[in-house]
């Protein structure tokens, strides 16, 4: 009933594309209300928010996804440009108000890199079992440690999804599989060089949010994001691996809400 339900939704509001700086960008737009914007991990496209959409959309926001280049319906060459200048293009030929941005995991950092370099279009930031794109050396040795060489080996399922979720839900896990994969190598350069030091100069409201049971973002990481901004909110989601807005969907839509709300 969701799916379908997620199906007259975009029916309604229409799929559509738009040229942003040569490459034809796929985005869904529910068309009224206070802009949220959510960035997509690099495991799958805008599809794998569809149990936000809903939930978003009935607290009175408007709801947009976006496919990056080389994900979904969006053609171009995804090593060009920027993702974070991409979505200043698109925010700029849709005319929105300053909006909250969600980025899940490889979005995290895009949203941290479009918040440094557009702060004034950010109405709040919301970093979701992310990495964030942290390039301190201290930290990409802790990644190392975290995640060894045999784990880049292991089913894609067995890395983003908690085991509470792939022991007691095996159709929402083939759910997730047959939304996720890519068309090419995500958009690896940024504007900014993101840094602890960087994060600490945003001024933005933040929420950090990660499951427990996160392999790549466990609580430990949060918490070394939490000290880089000691303004922000920090929600952990019991029993979520990676993907905590898929697998925990309605805490994390209670999450954000409760935070928007806020701001």
């Amino acid at each position: 009933m969701r799916i379908l339900l997620f199906a007259c939704v975009c029916a309604v509001a229409q799929e559509k594309t738009v040229l942003v700086n040569g490459a034809r960008i796929a985005y869904f737009d529910s068309g009224a209300g206070e802009p949220v914007v959510l960035l997509h991990p690099a495991s799958g496209g805008k599809a794998m928010f569809e149990k936000q959409h809903e939930p978003l959309r009935s607290a009175g926001y408007r709801v947009i996804t976006v496919d990056r280049r080389g994900y979904g319906g969006s053609a171009g060459s995804a090593p060009e440009g920027t993702a974070a200048d991409d979505l200043h293009e698109l925010f700029t030929q849709l005319k929105l108000d300053p909006v909250h941005l969600i980025g899940a995991a490889a979005g995290g950092g895009i949203a941290i890199d479009y918040a440094l370099s557009y702060p004034d279009q950010v109405r709040s930031l919301t970093i979701a079992s992310s990495l964030g794109g942290v390039q301190d050396e201290s930290y990409r040795e802790m990644l190392q440690r975290l995640m060894p060489e045999p784990f880049s080996k292991m089913p894609l399922e067995f890395r983003e999804l908690g085991p509470a979720y792939r022991a007691a839900d095996p159709e929402g896990v083939a759910r997730w599989l047959s939304l996720s994969g890519r068309k090419s190598a995500a958009q690896a350069t940024i504007n900014n060089k993101i840094t602890f030091d960087a994060l600490s100069k945003l001024t933005v409201p933040v929420l950090l949010l990660t499951g427990d049971a996160d392999l790549y973002a466990p609580p430990a990481t949060l918490r070394l994001f939490a000290k880089a901004l000691p303004g922000a909110e920090s929600v952990i989601i019991g029993g979520a691996g990676h993907s905590a807005f898929w697998e925990r969907a309605d805490e994390f839509n209670k999450a954000v809400i409760r935070f928007f709300n806020k701001h």
